[in-house]
């Protein structure tokens, strides 16, 4: 049973169409994440995970910190070194020792990792635009837009908080 589905038997709410609204988006999002895990590990053999850590070098082409990966993934660094050291052997990962630091290591894809990684991507695409298919280009813009304003609002609401 979906999260939507347990919120039917709920006790009543002052606003069942916000909670209505949040049960769908998790919905939505775990069910497009299952799909994706399981493409990965079909198609390509890898977990989101690695390739999430990937797609992070990607965009950072001198390498990142490994503390750098662990703060931009949200998770620790324990789970950063144990993928890290799985890519290294497999070749697709490369470390190297920063200059004045002896503690830290900075990481970076190799070309064949960075090769792999591209053709994941592109899959990866696909499978993202196969999931809003359902959507035409106006409704995805008009999300996209709205969601935003639930982003911001979050955030500024969270930034008070913190004050």
């Amino acid at each position: 049973m979906d999260l939507e589905a347990r919120l039917h038997g709920a006790a009543p709410s002052e606003h069942p169409e916000a909670l209505r609204l949040w049960l769908r988006l998790l919905t939505c999002t775990q069910l497009i994440e299952k799909q994706v895990r399981s493409n990965l590990r079909a198609q390509f053999d890898t977990t989101l995970p690695r390739f999430d850590l990937m797609a992070q070098l990607e965009r950072a082409e001198g390498g990142m910190k490994m503390k750098e990966l662990s703060r931009r993934m949200m998770v620790t660094s324990g789970n950063i070194t144990g993928i890290t050291d799985q890519l290294v052997a497999e070749g697709l990962v490369e470390r190297m020792d920063v200059e004045g630091d002896r503690r830290a290591y900075l990481v970076r894809l190799t070309p064949q990792g960075r090769e792999q990684f591209m053709h994941m991507a592109r899959q990866h695409e696909q499978w993202i635009v196969e999931a809003f298919a359902a959507l035409g280009e106006r409704d995805i813009s008009t999300l996209y837009r709205l969601l935003g304003k639930v982003k911001e609002h979050t955030q500024n609401n969270s930034l008070e908080t913190a004050e």
